[in-house]
């Protein structure tokens, strides 16, 4: 797995730092963003959900990992800042994008009030891979996560309930493979997701029956059984309805 390391003075915490001094103390707004990836550590394993986490370069909880984030500035909707901010911290533009939910403890920062607004982002394996893991970057297995910075273990966890929780009604898994698939490669992203098997072909008569995937005429070739036929998303179809939020609102969820 690979990313890019932050920018130099980019504050990966969610927010820039301001003393809490009583009534004068003021409310800083962040953006972070839970990226999810499909990723083998091993040849032959099973393929397990990663996400990558950046180092604190300052304090508080210096030398924590944390999610990816930064800052809310004044001019940039909330789409559009965790789309900045995951450019400058791993180099990473998510095939899907939505908002999680408002973490805002008043004692979930030592020193400031932070109210962070959280994302979710998907992207495919081969998205993932073209990035270099550096010093202050890595990526780590998403279900086992522990001594985040901030309350950072408690939003992955909830990351992951939503994320499973989606798969029942929305096309999410999608942007965890490629253009082509096979139905065989499709089922492992659900069943990666889920953590449990799935029967084959009860799994292919609703794929199928759904009309989200259309067949092509090219197939997997190279391995131990008969080619398997590819298939591609339907590009008119969208991975998650966002209803009166479709429109206006910066970067979004897309099945193309």
């Amino acid at each position: 797995m690979t990313s890019t390391s932050p920018r130099p003075g980019t504050d990966t915490s969610g927010a820039g730092r301001t003393p809490r001094t009583g009534d004068s103390a003021t409310v800083q707004l962040a953006v972070s963003t839970v990226i999810f990836t499909l990723h083998r550590a091993e040849a032959g394993e099973a393929p397990r959900l990663w996400i990558p986490l950046v180092r604190r370069i300052r304090e508080p909880f210096k030398g924590l990992w944390a999610l990816p984030g930064g800052p809310l500035l004044p001019d940039e909707d909330l789409a559009s800042s965790a789309a900045r901010t995951l450019a400058a911290t791993t180099g990473l533009s998510p095939r899907y994008l939505e908002q999680l939910y408002a973490f805002g403890a008043i004692d979930r920062s030592p020193d400031d009030r932070v109210v962070s607004i959280v994302y979710w982002a998907l992207v495919g394996p081969d998205e993932a891979v073209r990035t270099a893991e550096r010093e202050n970057v890595r990526w780590v297995p998403a279900d086992a996560l522990t001594g985040l910075a901030f309350d950072h273990d408690r939003i992955v966890a909830y990351a992951l309930w939503r994320l499973r929780s989606k798969l029942e009604y929305s096309q999410v898994a999608h942007a965890l493979v490629g253009e082509l698939f096979t139905l065989a490669e499709l089922r492992s992203v659900y069943e990666s997701i889920l953590g449990s098997p799935l029967d084959p072909a009860n799994f292919r008569r609703q794929v199928e029956a759904s009309g989200v995937i259309e067949a092509t005429e090219q197939y997997r070739t190279g391995g131990r059984h008969r080619p398997a036929r590819l298939y591609r998303t339907r590009r008119d179809v969208r991975m998650a309805d966002d209803g009166p939020l479709s429109e206006g609102q910066g970067p979004r969820p897309s099945g193309s």
